[in-house]
């Protein structure tokens, strides 16, 4: 029954397939359009922070899709750019960016971006490679120079951050009935666990405000002990105040949102603060 789905899926929608990579040929035409239309461009005026909010906004409307990356069998390189959740959103987002400020915008070298900045280490090994967790996904796209967590030093405190969530529910997660998969996935919780993080308290967030800058990349912290992060996104400004650009779950698109950060948070009683980092080239 699997092996037929998975073969109904294929006649449906064509994938373009080579080695390890899987990208619809829907996804490949809008990131050569995509990728087009930005090599036209002067763009050594633009900082990096404002080529993110540029590329962002090209994606509104987009439609939100969870789970376009958990495929059947051996971990594969998904690209997808027709339907979005928020981590891989921002992915496509930054991959974009800095492959364009570098002039390097061919699907090559899309494919070697993505797959770098995706995981650990930048490798693509197997599913539990992948930086599953977002706080992880922040610490080490720092150490890899990809990007500045500025969350202490524009007003942030201590952060307890304690994700267990995966290895405490391997049954969402149909990869890890691999034993081999869970222990590592517990292994990277454990060193999550060891490191010191930071936040910036939804209370806090109008009062340093002006510290946030349009194209910061925006993690939602959470009160669930867990979880380290809920929600992703990027930080622009609407009438000199910072709201969030992001795929949502509750529009279903990629949107702006309508409220301020500070606002969005506040109307969330689970949602507990931000960490804020900045891209460096």
């Amino acid at each position: 029954m699997k092996l037929r789905l998975i073969v109904l899926y294929l006649i449906i929608l064509p994938v373009w397939v080579q080695g390890q990579t899987v990208c619809s040929l829907e996804d490949r035409e809008r990131l050569e359009s995509v990728m087009a239309e930005l090599s036209q461009k002067d763009l050594s005026d633009q900082s990096i922070q404002e080529l993110t909010v540029e590329i962002g906004s090209t994606f509104l409307k987009t439609p939100y899709v969870e789970k376009t990356l958990d495929l059947p069998g051996g971990e594969k390189l998904v690209i997808n750019l027709t339907g979005l959740d928020c981590t891989t959103y921002l992915e496509t987002v930054v991959t974009l960016a800095r492959l364009a400020k570098r002039g390097m915008l061919t699907y090559q070298t899309y494919e070697k971006e993505l797959e770098w900045l995706r995981y650990q280490e930048g490798i693509r090994k197997d599913y539990s490679s992948r930086l599953h967790y977002f706080s992880d996904w922040i610490y080490q796209n720092q150490q890899k120079g990809i990007i500045k967590d500025v969350t202490q030093e524009i007003g942030g405190t201590v952060y307890v951050n304690q994700p267990s969530f995966m290895s405490e529910n391997p049954k969402f997660y149909p990869q890890l009935s691999n034993p081999e998969f869970l222990d590592q996935i517990k292994r990277s919780e454990e060193t999550i666990k060891s490191r010191t993080y930071y936040f910036l308290p939804k209370a806090e967030i109008e009062k340093y405000e002006e510290n946030i800058m349009p194209g910061d990349l925006i993690a939602i912290t959470t009160s669930i002990k867990n979880l380290d992060i809920v929600h992703v996104g990027f930080a622009v400004e609407r009438d000199g105040r910072i709201h969030l650009m992001h795929a949502s779950s509750n529009s279903m698109e990629v949107e702006i949102s309508q409220k301020t950060l500070h606002d969005y948070l506040k109307a969330n009683t689970s949602q507990t603060g931000i960490m804020v980092c900045r891209l460096v080239m």
